[in-house]
């Protein structure tokens, strides 16, 4: 009985689906024959219309730098903008707590390593790997030292609520009136690239070699044990850390992670430049699994008579970092003019400034005239833009050196525009990530591998114009910067500016790890073929 229950129900609900379709079927013919065959028929036009743009230029204070998702090392000079000298300093953590290191232990060697960013190219026929290196700005060489940190990265911020975390900025401050002395970052001195580390000179860049780990075998012969990613791969002083750490065993200082933190406050790492106006800027991934300064030591076996036993003990980056910015630019960063806009937009990232976007002359609710004209119309929106054209007579030197992203947000609410989650091209290189929404960099045809001028950034907002015209949405003001990788703006919190501006006080993470600037014509230049503009392709039905 039961089982004739369940044939007669899939029956009579297979009955209304059928008839569903039918009469879907039915309807989309009615349609159809009304919008196109019918005596009533309704005809569609499609056309395009241009919107002025309000954009002004925003001076950034110094920007929260701590636990960025990653750092920057070196010295960048950006032929606009000038130099930027990035240093910065972290916690460590052990890998191990209250650590039993062996009987007779001898240390033989201590081993800093940070990944770089690279990609592998081809097999260099020897069994090798050849890599290209990511993330690395300018060519010139630098010097940089290394010291123990005396000052104490703490946690929380003792001026509030327990909770609140504390932050710290890139004016080397945790507020505008508590700033961190230099000379308590300077401990003492763990490495310098001096002739003897660095021959001949001293002098260092990244290089994108490929790093070969060789041992001695059996037979007393030298043979390759390993091959790595190229990195910043430092051999450190053994005395320092035999002190520091090994002769630490059993002490209240390796019991727990509080007590190690306040015993060793981390790692100073300091750079220098080597020749005006030259330099070298690496982004460094300091939270790899394979980011950490390794002991290499052997101890007495647990068996008499047998080999002495090899081991390591790993110390990692984890904890605070803070990026330490000194600024020396060439252009007099400042606010903009808010009600009739800016000749040019001054993009600049790090302590930098950005742009802000203000459409249909929105006021502080983004409501206007112009905005309630445009929400008149019965379009269906088809395409929507906004059109940025970069001022070329100001981008002087190398092409390689103007952003190949920019990022345009929601700056009320501090958030990706709609559009950002819509476009679907996620991929791991960030020049071709989100492509569809942010247009990467439109440059000149060069008819050769080098890289041509660039000409226009070309974003599309379709979504949150629709959202507009159709939901009734908040015109909010957007804000612009330069992006080093949009992917980051999926999944990581903005960050505080140093400001008591509680309506303006954050920017997004990936334009404070981005040392590159641009500058674009905005809406109140003279040059009407490059102003920043607003295209909005539609279709309109004419009766």
């Amino acid at each position: 009985m039961k089982k004739i229950k369940f044939a007669l129900k899939y029956i009579a609900i297979l009955t209304v689906l059928i008839s569903s379709f039918i009469a879907c079927d039915k309807d989309f013919a009615s349609i159809d024959s009304d919008i196109i065959n019918g005596d009533n028929a309704t005809h569609f036009n499609s056309s395009q219309i241009q919107y002025d743009v309000i954009a002004y230029n925003k001076k950034l204070p110094p920007v929260q730098t701590n636990n960025l998702p990653v750092n920057l090392f070196g010295i960048y000079n950006d032929p606009v903008y000038g130099k930027t000298t990035a240093n910065f300093v972290t916690q460590l953590n052990i890998s191990t707590l209250d650590p039993d290191f062996g009987e007779n232990v001898e240390l033989d060697s201590v081993i800093l390593s940070i990944p770089y960013f690279s990609t592998a190219i081809e097999s260099d026929g020897e069994g090798g790997t050849i890599y290209e290196l990511d993330s690395i700005f300018g060519e010139g060489y630098i010097k940089f030292s290394i010291y123990e940190s005396n000052y104490y990265l703490r946690d929380f911020d003792p001026n509030s609520e327990f909770d609140i975390s504390q932050r710290y900025y890139s004016n080397y401050s945790t507020s505008s009136s508590d700033f961190i002395p230099e000379s308590l970052l300077e401990g003492d001195l763990i490495y310098y690239t001096n002739s003897m580390n660095h021959p001949p000179d001293g002098l260092f860049k990244p290089s994108a070699s490929q790093i070969v780990l060789k041992e001695e075998n059996e037979d007393g012969e030298i043979e390759i044990s390993d091959r790595l990613a190229p990195a910043l791969r430092l051999k450190l002083d053994n005395a320092f850390w035999q002190e520091k750490i090994l002769d630490k065993e059993g002490e209240p200082e390796l019991t727990n992670q509080n007590n190690f933190s306040d015993y060793f406050r981390g790692l100073y790492f300091k750079v220098e430049e080597v020749n005006p106006g030259s330099g070298t800027l690496s982004l460094l991934n300091l939270t790899a699994s394979t980011a950490n300064v390794t002991l290499y030591y052997t101890k007495d076996p647990l068996t008499e008579g047998a080999d002495r036993i090899s081991s390591t003990f790993t110390i990692n980056f984890t904890g605070n970092r803070v990026n330490l910015l000194n600024n020396d630019y060439n252009i007099p960063l400042a606010d903009g003019n808010q009600v009739d806009g800016d000749e040019k937009l001054y993009l600049k990232g790090g302590e930098g400034s950005m742009a802000i976007i203000n459409l249909f002359n929105g006021d502080e609710n983004g409501d206007s005239p112009e905005l309630e004209e445009f929400k008149s119309n019965n379009w269906l929106i088809n395409e929507a833009n906004l059109v940025f054209y970069v001022d070329q007579d100001m981008m002087i030197g190398d092409n390689e050196t103007e952003p190949d992203r920019v990022y345009l947000y929601d700056l009320k609410n501090q958030t990706p525009l709609i559009d950002y989650y819509y476009d679907l091209t996620n991929t791991t290189y960030p020049l071709l990530s989100k492509a569809n929404h942010l247009g990467a960099l439109q440059r000149e045809d060069t008819g050769s591998d080098e890289l041509g001028k660039g000409i226009k950034y070309k974003i599309k907002i379709t979504e949150h114009i629709n959202n507009i015209l159709l939901n009734d949405s908040t015109n909010v003001k957007l804000g612009l910067t330069v992006s080093s990788n949009v992917d980051f703006e999926n999944n990581t919190l903005q960050y505080s500016f140093q400001t008591d501006d509680e309506d303006f006080n954050r920017i997004p993470g990936s334009s404070i790890i981005c040392p590159e600037g641009t500058v674009l014509f905005g809406n109140n230049t003279t040059n009407e073929e490059k102003k920043v503009y607003l295209e909005i392709f539609y279709t309109e039905p004419n009766n």
